[in-house]
């Protein structure tokens, strides 16, 4: 078995047995591109299993974040079926390893993207905007890792709700509040704005990183836009919520 196929094995049985394991670049370096190679095999791996691509989320959309990471561009992980949980709904804690959550900006596709766009030509592909949470679960142990190690690992992709979907798609979302939630507090305070400046701008480079790294954008699939504030560790008993100034608030509560 090649290290690649390896590796991939390895970060879909943590997530499966919900153990965590060494980071990879502990054993082996390898660069972003093979990388990107095991965060594909993981992903067959979920479809292998019955579950169907339905969107990409995006990372490292905060400037802060980037220089944190040592990184000047953003990563982009995959998004499947059995991810999406529903809005008002429970999630249990024992799916997970060490979950934390993050309020974010949801796209949905009206149409297939095959090219590069920029900010201003990907509204049109774009038919809904909703608020969202996305629970992060590194497979690694302590939740450290690095570029190479977190992009093999899906980005973290663990889990996402979306709230109901705006058709307000001329929506700038220049600097609208974002908030997280716990229990009904307030616990993250962010800007639409954290979000490389403008969510659209996160949108326009999903389009880049899934030409360049062979990740379908079908319509009707889901683009999360990158966190908007810090993550927050999820607790059993919570109340977890996000608002967006201008979208239907999204929640979910933990339970065992």
């Amino acid at each position: 078995m090649s290290f690649i196929s390896s590796a991939a094995s390895t970060l879909h049985q943590a997530a499966l047995t919900r153990t965590s394991v060494d980071q990879l670049t502990l054993n082996q370096e390898f660069s972003l591109e093979e990388a990107y190679q095991i965060q594909h095999q993981v992903i067959e791996h979920r479809l292998s299993q019955g579950h169907q691509l339905i969107g990409v989320k995006m990372g490292f959309t905060s400037e802060a974040k980037m220089k944190q990471m040592g990184v000047n561009d953003m990563i982009i992980g995959m998004l499947t079926s059995d991810m999406l949980n529903t809005n008002g709904g429970t999630m249990s804690l024992s799916e997970f390893i060490h979950p934390r959550v993050e309020p974010e900006i949801c796209f949905i596709l009206n149409d297939d993207i095959n090219e590069v766009l920029d900010e201003n030509e990907v509204k049109s592909k774009v038919s809904g905007i909703a608020a969202a949470i996305e629970i992060i679960d590194s497979r690694y142990k302590n939740f450290k890792f690095s570029l190479s190690d977190v992009v093999a690992d899906n980005c973290s992709s663990a889990a996402l709700v979306v709230g109901i979907i705006s058709e307000d798609v001329n929506n700038p979302l220049n600097n609208n509040k974002i908030q997280l939630n716990i229990n009904g507090e307030a616990v993250e305070t962010g800007s639409s704005a954290d979000i490389l400046g403008n969510p659209w701008k996160a949108l326009a480079a999903a389009t880049r990183l899934a030409k360049q790294y062979n990740i379908p954008l079908k319509k009707g699939m889901y683009v999360m836009a990158g966190a908007a504030t810090s993550a927050y560790f999820a607790e059993i008993e919570q109340e977890i919520s996000a608002d967006v100034e201008g979208l239907e608030s999204v929640f979910f509560r933990v339970n065992q």
